[in-house]
């Protein structure tokens, strides 16, 4: 027997509670076949006014993640699926290693998460060693995606941190701003430019910036749910949301 509507994969997403981004986008992504259910991390709207408040802020999610693990193992996913960043590039390589094996040792499923994710989407698209990358973070965070993109290889030539003010400030960063970025991040020096924080709608945006620009653009929705599918073995491709997607 198979479930009616996830009769290809019942994703289990894990994901703050003031994330209003993730949901949406994933389900935008969801082919025929494949039903996401999202766990909410309940957290407050941390007020990140400093790299000590955003670290502070990014850690208490991580310390609730199991209790949404355990919330969505009652509908019995298959596979889940972290809507959250930032902490799964802590530590580098072997921390977000680490971070992923805790996870999956609590809940017996297997999970995608978005460090290892991004990574994997520029090693599919082959070619790129020198990258740029754009977050709603502050400086501390900014440093810890650029080691762990340095532990797979990756060299970071320029980075912007937006400072968000508080959690779900992220998702109210206008298309305007994330397009003038692209454009500072951008140069003859950068192979690829890459989005990281969920909460920051630029699906759609990556997707068309691939071709005012000229190379890939990856946002880390799009490299997250790419991954959960092919690591199911889901091989739909899909046009509008990059190259990622339609060709990998």
């Amino acid at each position: 027997m198979t479930d009616a509507r996830g009769w290809r994969a019942k994703f289990g997403v894990l994901g703050p509670s003031t994330n209003t981004i993730v949901q949406p986008d994933f389900d935008d992504l969801r082919p025929e076949g494949v039903t996401n259910h999202y766990s909410r991390i309940v957290i407050e709207d941390a007020q990140a006014i400093s790299d000590e408040t955003f670290m502070a802020g990014t850690v208490e999610i991580s310390d609730n993640t199991l209790d949404a693990v355990r919330g969505v193992l009652t509908c019995k996913p298959d596979y889940l699926v972290m809507g959250m960043s930032a902490v799964t590039f802590y530590g580098g390589a072997e921390g977000g290693k680490r971070w992923r094996e805790n996870v999956e040792a609590a809940s017996g499923l297997r999970i995608s998460v978005g460090s290892e994710a991004v990574a994997e989407a520029l090693q599919a698209y082959g070619g790129i060693r020198r990258i740029a990358f754009l977050s709603p973070y502050f400086p501390v965070a900014n440093a810890e995606v650029e080691r762990y993109l340095s532990d797979y290889g990756f060299e970071t030539v320029r980075d912007v941190c937006l400072r968000c003010p508080s959690w779900t400030a992220i998702a109210q960063v206008p298309e305007s701003t994330l397009r003038a970025v692209l454009h500072e991040l951008d140069g003859d020096d950068v192979d690829a430019l890459i989005q990281v924080g969920t909460n920051l709608s630029m699906m759609r945006l990556a997707a068309s910036a691939e071709h005012w620009l000229g190379k890939p653009v990856i946002a880390i929705n799009t490299a997250t749910y790419w991954h959960a599918l092919r690591a199911n073995g889901i091989k739909d491709r899909m046009s509008g949301f990059g190259q990622l997607l339609e060709s990998h």
